[in-house]
């Protein structure tokens, strides 16, 4: 069997990351392969030819989608004719499951073998949409053993491939010399603070972190803090914000990317919900997740969303191992003085960062080649459940 045209669709940074080792590990198995879709930088550097630029999935928020929809809709019907055009042997959307799963359900229905990276949370709400997942797909590739337990229930082939990120990131990290390269004190505490890679996180959390961060700082006068923008847009909108908080920007790096290097450096992180607290889990450092969205947004998700928790370390764990403040609760007095405990308990602090170097053992299953080889099995006509089952 050989693999010639692979046509992939991502949807925001993660996506790229999780696509970009996966085209590596396909390009070593199959010389000539052709990637399609859309990417982005990391994916283009493997070869990706991009037809819309990685942000145009990038939409938070159940109400902020009705907004995009037209725009959209004309996105997927063009991906949908060129991939027809193009007869991939496989199909394969990266995350943004409102997105790619209605283009691999037409595109499977058009004989086009589809597969999906990063299962979307039908465990934790509208469970019944594993339904129409079992329609627009030949196979479903988690990151995460609790997913792929999901999805066997409901007789949806599935393989569990561990997390990439896991893979990337080293059991044991040195706090002190990240310190250094960043040129940050030794001796002084850090707060690593970040407040999201899109537009509307940043609109939504720039404000109450900065005025948390402030507060922080005021309270602890030796406190260090680091922000790495996630783009050159983050960063202007990030250095707008905080000309408004001068005891902030006294004490802050600016930083551009360099996330992980942050959170290795700090002593506590303060971030949205999502990816970057995985990332944080796996840098094992103790963090609080803040999330505010749209008043509506919030109103629909509380109706709902069943799950317990909303953080990824709190999810895999299946305790509370994460503090969460979520809209309201999210205020920076509350931020700052649940801040200010954590910093407070180095005990409770190292008892965790040992806890998440665990988990993250668990997490390391060389993801990306696990991932190929469940594209090297769908293509070929082979049940995906022989694909490392454990």
């Amino acid at each position: 069997m050989t693999l010639q045209r692979v046509y992939i669709v991502a949807g925001e940074l993660s996506g790229d990351i999780l696509g970009a080792g996966l085209m590596r590990e396909l390009k070593a198995r199959y010389s000539g392969v052709e990637f399609r879709g859309i990417g982005g930088p990391r994916m283009q550097s493997e070869g990706m030819e991009s037809r819309f630029p990685l942000e145009t999935l990038a939409v938070m928020g159940l109400v902020e989608v009705l907004k995009h929809l037209p725009e959209l809709i004309r996105v997927r019907r063009t991906l949908k004719a060129e991939a027809l055009a193009w007869q991939p042997d496989i199909m394969l959307g990266i995350d943004a499951p409102d997105f790619n799963l209605g283009l691999e359900r037409q595109l499977r229905e058009a004989g086009i073998t589809t597969a999906h990276y990063v299962s979307p949370s039908v465990w934790a709400w509208r469970q019944g949409r594993v339904k129409g997942i079992a329609k627009s797909v030949n196979g479903m590739l988690t990151l995460l053993p609790f997913e792929a337990a999901f999805y066997r229930e409901h007789r949806v082939p599935v393989a569990f491939v561990g997390h990439p990120l896991a893979d990337e990131m080293p059991l044991q990290n040195d706090r002190a010399a990240t310190r250094q390269e960043l040129a940050l004190a030794l001796d002084r505490p850090v707060l690593a603070l970040l407040p999201g890679s899109r537009a509307n996180e940043v609109r939504f959390l720039g404000d109450t972190f900065l005025a948390a961060a402030e507060q922080l700082c005021q309270r602890q006068p030796e406190l260090q803090v680091v922000i790495p923008a996630a783009t050159p847009d983050r960063r202007r909108e990030i250095s707008m914000l905080l000309t408004h908080y001068p005891l902030l920007t006294e004490r802050t790096t600016l930083l551009d990317g360099q996330a992980r290097e942050a959170m290795v450096a700090s002593d506590i992180v303060l971030l949205a919900s999502g990816t970057a607290a995985l990332e944080a889990m796996l840098c094992h450092r103790s963090m609080l997740v803040a999330y505010k969205m749209a008043p509506m947004t919030h109103w629909l998700a509380k109706r709902l969303v069943k799950t317990r928790w909303v953080s990824l370390p709190n999810l895999i764990a299946q305790e509370t191992l994460v503090p969460e403040l979520i809209q309201d609760a999210a205020s920076p007095e509350a931020i700052a003085e649940r801040l200010g405990a954590m910093l407070a308990d180095d005990a409770s602090r190292h008892a965790l960062e040992t806890r998440f170097a665990t988990m993250h053992a668990t997490l390391q299953r060389n993801a990306s080649r696990r991932a190929a080889e469940a594209i090297s099995q769908l293509v070929a006509g082979q049940p995906l459940e022989t694909v490392y089952d454990e």
